[in-house]
């Protein structure tokens, strides 16, 4: 079974969407969207950027001088 995304309500006004992995753990939580159109962009936008995503590691700055 492949990952899925999972759309949630969050109180009366917003929707957000979580990104889980086959086994279900959660890989990505979005922001919450106002409107389920913005929703789903967002879900758009992540399958068209994530699969070509440059891995930038920032765990090390470099040393000025």
């Amino acid at each position: 079974m492949p990952g899925r995304f999972e759309i949630h309500r969050v109180g009366d006004e917003s929707y957000r969407f979580r990104l889980t992995d086959k086994n279900g753990n959660i890989v990505a939580v979005s922001p919450d969207f106002k409107h389920m159109n913005a929703l789903k962009d967002g879900i758009k936008a992540l399958r068209e950027n994530a699969a070509t995503g440059v891995v930038v590691d920032l765990r090390h700055k470099p040393q000025p001088g």
